[in-house]
């Protein structure tokens, strides 16, 4: 059985990151609202980034890492762009990024 972290993009431009063993089913729920929450009020959603897993606890610490990133890095990753997520992940400071949530609800538009 295969896991996914995705990323969506919300209708307001924000995103949303999220793990599933059933990718086009949790998408469907998104896009009509059926799971409630930050996505319902924010449809239409798209699909913008998957990646599949072997377990479930890959696929939801690829979530979790995804929650901690910024805009940028979400939209590097989203072009492929390993370089530039490279980049962004030293940061300012010059010190590599945790991919902590830093206590960020799931629902980060960052």
């Amino acid at each position: 059985m295969a896991f996914f972290a995705y990323l969506l993009r919300c209708s307001d431009g924000s995103y949303y990151a999220g793990h599933t063993d059933d990718l086009e089913l949790r998408f469907a729920q998104h896009q009509c609202g059926a799971l409630g929450g930050y996505t319902a009020k924010r449809r239409p959603v798209m699909l913008v980034w998957t990646d599949s897993f072997t377990t479930r606890d890959d696929a939801f610490a690829v979530e979790r890492k995804l929650k901690g990133w910024s805009r940028a890095k979400k939209d590097a990753l989203i072009a492929d762009n390993w370089e530039l997520i490279s980049q962004l992940a030293r940061g300012r400071t010059g010190r590599n990024d945790a991919g902590t949530d830093g206590g960020r609800p799931s629902t980060s538009s960052g």
